[in-house]
């Protein structure tokens, strides 16, 4: 007999069906309102439960749709609101919003390969010694995330046609129409033409992974790692994979047809309802960050992080259940899709916003970005991770964060 979405999930997961309903109302009540201090703290906790919901839904469509493509769903999602978010606040904002989107894109770039990746590995790392992912895929995905953050977020800062750090029309379209051929290529690969590359390997895998995709190095390295495990948490992870667990990491039977279509319905009303109350809250945000004295640069960070929650969540769950690739798909597919498709819906947006879009790195953050490219390199060829990497992601991240607050 199969068990249900709400059966297979905690007990919070329960109220997923009502906190969009309840978010929706919540926004249609306030729209365009001037707040008092006490709605905006109502409106921001039933911000973050409609960012839970949105979670827990966008898992149970992709425990039917399978992975990579469950990973996809989540990753569009989360892209969807902060472009909403952006768009928004840049033409309420005027020309002291001509940065946001750069801001919030960069932040979303370090805050994924650094943050959520490091700490996948890092659990991945604790669980079994070694962290292991497929390198081809894994590391496919980064180099499409290299190129479009050095084309799109520090070739501005160089270029000479127009003044500061921004693109003229015809190098801006060009970023776009780039922008979106290197998504839909990596679409293709994720979905069709080199899926095995995107599924889990190594002892995580299900029986319905293919056999190649397993790092060829782990045949060699399997005995050590298990023997400095056994002691520790190597003990416990068979458990953790036995028949309860499917090939993508999903506890349980998979969802119904209708339970699926009724959670994808109520993942797009979490998405208005986050949109449209994370605007709602913005002012209050930025008057918080014009007061204490810090950078308008820690906007695009809130907005980053607001959105990536159901991301980081999604991310870390899957790395608790040793599923390392889907936790690397959720983070480096959402830093992809936060490029390949907010910059050319940015660009769009400017045909109408008399706003300025100035998209090129100051000299520091170039420096981290340049540091997460050698760093991540050096992670993502190997198919294979250690604590110390998980780590060194973790302090890049940490790094960044410190001087968004603290320039």
């Amino acid at each position: 007999m199969s068990t249900s979405a709400e059966q297979r999930l905690p007990a919070w997961a329960v109220w997923s069906n009502a906190l969009p309903v309840l978010a929706a109302v919540l926004l249609a009540f306030t729209w365009g309102r001037d707040m008092p201090p006490w709605v905006v703290a109502v409106i921001a906790l039933f911000l973050v439960g409609a960012v839970l919901a949105a979670v827990h839904h966008a898992e149970v469509v992709a425990h039917r749709v399978g992975e990579p493509f469950g990973s996809l769903v989540l990753a569009v999602a989360v892209t969807v609101i902060e472009v909403a978010l952006i768009i928004t606040m840049m033409s309420a904002k005027g020309a002291k919003g001509a940065g946001l989107a750069r801001d919030t894109v960069f932040a979303a770039v370090m805050i994924t390969c650094n943050g959520i990746a490091g700490m996948c590995l890092l659990l991945g790392a604790l669980k079994r010694g070694l962290a292991r992912f497929n390198a081809d895929g894994t590391s496919t995905v980064f180099g499409a995330i290299i190129t479009l953050a050095g084309l799109t977020l520090v070739l501005p800062t160089f270029t000479t046609s127009q003044p500061g750090p921004e693109f003229n029309n015809t190098q801006l379209t060009f970023a776009a129409l780039a922008s979106i051929a290197v998504y839909g290529l990596f679409i293709s690969a994720l979905t069709v033409r080199h899926r095995p590359d995107y599924l889990p390997v190594g002892p995580a895998a299900g029986a319905g992974a293919p056999a190649d995709a397993a790092d060829p190095a782990d045949s060699a390295d399997s005995t050590d790692s298990t023997d400095s495990t056994d002691s520790g948490h190597g003990s416990d992870t068979d458990s953790d994979h036995g028949s309860d667990f499917d090939e993508d990491g999903y506890e349980g039977d998979p969802p119904t047809k209708r339970e699926a279509l009724t959670s994808l319905s109520l993942l797009l009303l979490a998405l208005v309802a986050v949109v449209g109350l994370g605007k709602g809250v913005s002012p209050t945000i930025e008057r918080g960050v014009d007061r204490a004295g810090l950078p308008a640069s820690v906007v695009g960070v809130v907005i980053a992080l607001m959105v990536l929650l159901p991301e980081a969540i999604a991310a870390v769950r899957a790395a608790q259940r040793d599923q390392v690739q889907t936790s690397l798909n959720l983070a480096l597919g959402s830093a992809m899709a936060s490029i390949g498709l907010t910059i050319p819906a940015i660009a769009v947006a400017t045909v109408w916003l008399s706003t300025p879009l100035v998209l090129g790195l100051d000299a520091s953050h170039m420096v981290l970005l340049a540091m997460t490219v050698a760093v991540g390199s050096l992670t993502f060829l190997r198919g294979r991770a250690t604590l110390v990497q998980g780590g060194v992601h973790l302090v890049l991240c940490a790094g960044y964060l410190v001087l968004a607050f603290s320039p």
